[in-house]
């Protein structure tokens, strides 16, 4: 998925600064050119990285429910670096704990 954030932002200027996985969801911190609305810039990573993933891995087409590998969901929020881009981005590193329930006021700097 790294690969094709990179290609993303080559083609789009898209790009992911932090990436972090949990069991059944991802978080991405990107930085987007403002030309693309927040709605825009989630639809492209959606579509561009389930195309390159169904290419390189066509098997798993067949295990997805619906044979599609986003959900409809999504959620986009803004972060300022003078603000709090700072904790969502540690936020971000720390997914994928188990048993751990991450809280972003846990990542506040003192």
């Amino acid at each position: 998925m790294k690969n094709v954030m990179l290609e993303i932002e080559k083609r789009y200027y898209i790009a992911a600064e932090t990436i972090g996985f949990d069991e059944d969801h991802v978080h991405i911190l990107v930085q987007a050119a403002p030309r693309y609305s927040p709605s825009r810039v989630i639809q492209i990573t959606k579509s561009l990285t389930a195309r390159e993933l169904f290419a390189k891995f066509p098997e798993i087409k067949k295990e997805l429910w619906g044979g599609e590998f986003w959900g409809d969901g999504g959620y986009i929020g803004t972060v300022g670096e003078g603000s709090n881009a700072g904790i969502v981005r540690n936020y971000i590193k720390k997914q994928g704990r188990k048993g751990d329930q991450l809280r972003l006021i846990d990542f506040a700097e003192p």
